[in-house]
């Protein structure tokens, strides 16, 4: 059938409300708030607005309370040009929120989540002709709803993406549906427990059926087993990272559009995805410095980063919370 999309990401969406501040105060003391943003989060959908920033066409699919919060997180992914016909408004719900405290000092963050009350999505909330209508199905999770989603695609010829950031039991049943299957280190740390390699790890995860098996490792890169059976490692990219909140989840939306990119061979597909997620981690947030595919890679070619569209997309997101 014809593709109607490049892309269709299905995840729990929140809103983050962002706090940079110079250490984290110790108890019944305060700290000074030297820079904040309010955004969209969630895994899969900072990184379906990754991928339809880079160029991709794209759905998502979720429940949103019919909140303030909710009515923003809509908007937002319409701004970006993201189908929403397939997001559910809760009524009289509200949508889930994260606080996030980026901590100068020792470079990392602190998370505080309220669920909110809009229910989860279920497989009754989609069909399978909208999963066969995506080239790509992006998800992060075993609920039922993503394995639903992951045995139409693998039936209907639909790659399927996994965001895998943690280790569950769950993901050893499901990786057979998965076509880019992409973990970080504290999935690799949990699964793996000290035990092999990388290459070694890789390859027995590719053996479970996945095309390509990632590790996606900070600042220190990415290895992993491309479609061809071939180990590879590549570099991170140095820059002066101001907060990482979402660099994981812009990068598995990078690769959903990577992939697309059928001249590109895998570890040019992993050095793109590192440039995305290196350029967001300089300013605060997971979305607001998501960068075109031209700012990515001009990034690449050049080292040099064109902040002009960016910052005023930065400002945007700041007055929000104003």
């Amino acid at each position: 059938m014809e593709k109607k999309y490049d892309v269709i990401g299905m995840s729990l969406s929140c809103v983050d409300i962002l706090n940079r501040i110079p250490a984290m105060p110790p108890v019944n003391t305060g700290a000074p708030i030297l820079q904040y943003s309010t955004q969209g989060g969630g895994k899969v959908a900072s990184g379906i607005v990754a991928s339809a920033r880079l160029g991709a066409k794209c759905a998502f699919i979720t429940v949103l309370g019919d909140c303030p919060n909710g009515k923003f997180m809509l908007q937002d992914f319409k701004d970006h040009g993201i189908d929403t016909s397939h997001i559910i408004i809760d009524e009289g719900k509200e949508s889930a929120i994260s606080v996030v405290l980026s901590d100068d000092a020792t470079h990392s963050r602190t998370i505080f989540h309220y669920p909110g009350t809009a229910r989860k999505y279920t497989p009754a909330d989609f069909s399978k002709e909208l999963i066969a209508s995506a080239r790509i199905l992006h998800i992060s999770d075993c609920s039922d709803a993503s394995f639903q989603a992951a045995k139409w695609a693998k039936e209907s010829g639909v790659k399927v993406l996994i965001d895998a950031d943690k280790y569950t039991p769950e993901l050893d049943e499901m990786i057979h549906y998965i076509d880019y299957f992409i973990a970080s280190e504290f999935y690799y740390e949990s699964k793996f427990q000290g035990q092999g390699s990388y290459e070694e790890n890789a390859r027995k995860l590719k053996a479970e059926g996945p095309e390509v098996v990632l590790f996606t490792l900070g600042e220190k890169g990415v290895v992993g087993v491309d479609e061809t059976d071939s180990y590879f490692e590549v570099e991170g990219f140095s820059v002066e990272a101001v907060d990482t909140t979402g660099a994981g989840d812009v990068y598995h939306g990078a690769y959903a559009y990577a992939a697309l990119q059928e001249d590109w061979t895998t570890p040019q597909r992993a050095r793109f995805c590192n440039a995305v997620s290196a350029i967001k981690c300089t300013r605060m947030g997971g979305r607001a410095a998501i960068p075109t595919r031209e700012v990515a890679l001009r990034f690449i070619e050049t080292g040099e980063i064109d902040y002009s569209e960016i910052d005023q997309r930065v400002e945007r997101y700041r007055r929000i919370g104003v």
